[in-house]
Order: structure tokens, then C-alpha cells, then sequence
């Protein structure tokens, strides 16, 4: 069993056992013996919480990836006077971070669902797009906010080029999970920066 967490309710513990079981394995290959074993519960207890893996599951989109989607990524930019610079930041705090327990090794925890599952489960797939959705609201209303200001060219489109920042992202974080390749990671985010140092005027 992991070490406790200082205050965590018992729902809590489960959540979090389960995003790292789902994180690690799928969320179909996730196995539920698996967190009942490490967070020291019975089945009983785990199915008062939740009615099924898949309820568990939909609870560790809204309860665990979404918050830490949101500070990781929807909160900075909302805040960013300079979405570009912070991207910039966030892309290669990202590509600094990854190695053999990071997310080189297991992608994108969104990104990851969204191609087991969206195909297979229209609630999990609604959702993931709910994140999609407000990661690239973000980037649309940066980039707005920044040609208002004159820091990004006029003529470039909010809203194609935040569909593009964010479909880049997660192809990048995709390929470079398959290929467990650091620099694969490093060269594709170095072009991704060359493209974010031509929005500017």
C-alpha cells in the first residue's frame, strides 16, 4: 500500500490510486484488484464510492485530471499577459521534466483516454472534450487579448491557431511517448517554438 496522504479522504485516496492505475496501464487494462490492493480497502469499500469502474473512472476525469489540467495549463494561460513567452515556458518545463517515471514513459493522461476510450465510451469521450474544448478557449482568448495589445500579429486567427498550438501538443506528447525518445520530445517542441516566435509582429 502507498504511503497515506496527510487529510485525504478515503474517495480521494481511491481517485488517486486510480489515476495511477489508469495512467499506467489504460484505463480497460486498469484493474481494480490493483486499487483496492494499494489503497488497503475492501471492493466494498471502493463500490460505496463509486457503482462501477466506469463511474470510478469518469470521477478521475472530473475530479483528477481536469484540476490538474486546469493549474497545469487552462490557469496560466486565463493569466498570461504573454501566451506565447508562458507557452514557450510551459513547452519546455515539459520537455525538462519527462523521463523514465514522467510522461515520456506515459504520454499525455488526457491525450491517453481520449484514444482508448472516445471511440468506445461517448461519456468518457464528452468528457475529455470538455477539457479540449476549454484548453483551446484558453489559447483563443490569449491570443485575442495579445493582438488587442499588438504583441501578436493581427492577421493570424484565434481560433485556428489555438486548434493547431493544442492538436501540435498532443501530437507531440503522442509520438514522443511511442518513441520514448527525450530528444524526438526536444526537436518537435523546438519547432513548435519557432512557430510561436512567428506570431509575433
Amino acid at each position: 500500500m502507498k504511503e497515506s496522504h496527510p487529510g485525504e479522504t478515503t474517495r480521494q485516496r481511491i481517485l488517486r490510486t486510480a489515476f495511477g492505475e489508469f495512467y499506467r496501464y489504460g484505463f480497460q487494462a486498469g484493474s481494480l484488484n490493483r486499487i483496492v490492493e494499494e489503497t488497503g480497502l475492501t471492493k466494498g469499500a471502493l463500490f460505496y464510492h463509486f457503482a462501477s469502474k466506469q463511474d470510478l473512472g469518469y470521477a478521475v476525469v472530473d475530479e483528477v485530471i481536469w484540476p490538474w489540467f486546469k493549474a497545469t495549463w487552462i490557469d496560466p494561460l486565463e493569466q498570461s499577459q504573454d501566451p506565447i513567452k508562458d507557452t514557450k515556458r510551459l513547452l519546455l518545463h515539459m520537455t525538462e521534466k519527462c523521463g523514465p517515471s514522467g510522461s515520456l514513459l506515459q504520454g499525455c493522461p488526457v491525450n491517453n483516454l481520449a484514444q482508448e476510450m472516445s471511440p468506445l465510451d461517448e461519456e468518457f469521450r464528452q468528457r475529455l472534450e470538455r477539457i479540449y474544448v476549454a484548453w483551446r478557449g484558453a489559447f483563443e482568448t490569449a491570443l485575442a487579448k495579445c493582438i488587442k495589445v499588438g504583441s501578436v500579429r493581427k492577421d493570424i486567427s484565434p481560433t485556428k491557431v489555438a486548434a493547431f498550438i493544442v492538436a501540435a501538443l498532443t501530437g507531440i506528447i503522442g509520438t514522443a511517448k511511442n518513441a520514448q525518445d527525450r530528444q524526438l520530445l526536444r526537436d518537435a517542441g523546438a519547432a513548435l517554438l519557432d512557430y510561436l516566435e512567428s506570431l509575433q509582429p
